[in-house]
């Protein structure tokens, strides 16, 4: 990565991580992205640059298709995306959306794909809790702020699959 590829990266934690900073990343940069990552196939995001994509959910409640705009690691062949909430004291509604239906679609560089959803528990949620939160500090800001709710990581394997 280059320099001023990394001191970008670096604003946008720092940012991301204040209160407010957050609050305009889940409002507003999240919003753009459902926009420009379809347009330049994830090449572009206000996100984390390559480790951005789009997640569309149906709705627990009214069977609508969701879309969610959220950053992601790799573990292995699986994506891990991480319910943050920008610190808020409730989980984001696509947690609610793939507890209710565990199948989701994403779009990122590598295209557009079918996954499944498991939320990581114990030892494997904590791994890759601590995992996001060394990539990008501003998760354990929201950590601190969420009046105690454990943020929910979850796993989307390949292929509508179920893996452990």
């Amino acid at each position: 990565m280059a320099d001023w590829q990394e001191r970008l990266r670096q604003i946008g934690i720092a940012a991301s991580s204040s209160h407010v900073g957050g609050l305009f990343y889940h409002y507003v940069s999240r919003r753009i992205d459902t926009v420009l990552i379809p347009l330049t196939g994830a090449r572009l995001a206000m996100g984390p640059p390559g480790h951005t994509l789009l997640l569309t959910t149906l709705g627990a409640r009214t069977g609508k298709q969701r879309v969610a705009s959220l950053a992601f690691l790799w573990d292995g062949d699986d994506i891990v995306i991480v319910g943050s909430k920008g610190g808020s004291p409730n989980h984001p509604g696509w947690v609610h959306n793939l507890r209710a239906d565990p199948h989701a679609t994403i779009q990122h560089r590598g295209g557009i794909e079918r996954r499944f959803a498991r939320e990581a528990e114990g030892d494997e949620r904590d791994r890759l809790f601590q995992r996001a939160a060394s990539t990008w500090d501003n998760f354990s800001a929201y950590q601190r702020r969420t009046g105690g709710r454990q943020i929910p990581i979850v796993v989307l394997s390949r292929n509508g699959e179920e893996t452990s």
